[in-house]
């Protein structure tokens, strides 16, 4: 039986400016098994950043259902919808929000703080992350002396601070060079598979298309194409091409 950390039922969203309403979202239905790593794409408006938010418990959908981890949290309350954010999901974003008076170190602090992990468990936690993505030499470096690539590892490794099950990736490598990109999403994609997380990516870079698991398409607030990939070894990665698949969801 597959396990679905995600069910969403006919999600729909509108957005109102004066006496204008616009359908973001015209039902979606999607479901995302534990560990997949899967891909939005689409044209800019088409709704993915959108559902993102709703998946990651920022926004609230107008109608329809959304399960995670077995929780309906369409039905929570706006302070019940933070703490299952803060404990449950991890946000890695295109421009890193990185507080650039503090040092990388710090910064993947900030999470493991709110949550109340006492500095002699949370030290530790975060330069271990910060190992991972290969970072241990620059825990003590302010924001601002990191490149670009070295922000979004930072950033990578704040998603995971507190050990989310799900991973949202809005636009990971837009600010980033092709090779930086690549190693990013690279890192996300090794660190997410050994840690059993389930990743959600919003992209237009096609350069890491063959990352993903399975690749969904949006346009016009509804799911219209998705593509399988075969599941690989991580070390096969950059040589597995998805293949299209007109079975959406």
């Amino acid at each position: 039986m597959i396990d679905h950390v995600i069910r969403a039922v006919n999600l729909r969203k509108s957005y109102r400016a004066g006496s204008m309403t616009t359908e973001v979202l015209r039902g979606i239905d999607l479901c995302v098994p534990r560990g997949e790593c899967l891909f939005l794409t689409g044209p800019s408006g088409s709704g993915k950043t959108t559902l993102l938010s709703i998946l990651g418990c920022v926004m609230t959908a107008d109608e329809g259902a959304l399960y995670m981890l077995g929780n309906d949290v369409s039905r929570l309350s706006a302070a019940e919808r933070a703490r299952f954010r803060l404990d449950k999901i991890g946000f890695v974003f295109q421009r890193f929000h990185l507080f650039a008076a503090l040092t990388a170190l710090e910064n993947v602090l900030i999470p493991l703080d709110l949550l109340g992990i006492p500095r002699s468990r949370s030290r530790p936690r975060a330069l271990e992350l910060l190992s991972m993505v290969g970072l241990s030499d620059r825990a003590t470096y302010k924001a601002t002396q990191l490149s670009m690539g070295q922000k979004q590892r930072v950033a990578l490794a704040r998603a995971l601070a507190g050990d989310p099950e799900v991973v949202l990736a809005d636009e990971p490598t837009a600010s980033l060079d092709a090779e930086a990109g690549h190693t990013a999403m690279m890192l996300l994609k090794q660190s997410c598979a050994e840690l059993r997380k389930t990743v959600i990516v919003v992209t237009h870079d096609s350069r890491i298309f063959s990352m993903a698991d399975r690749i969904l398409t949006l346009a016009d607030g509804q799911i219209t194409v998705g593509r399988l990939a075969v599941r690989a070894r991580f070390a096969d990665l950059p040589r597995q091409p998805a293949m299209i698949d007109h079975g959406a969801a």
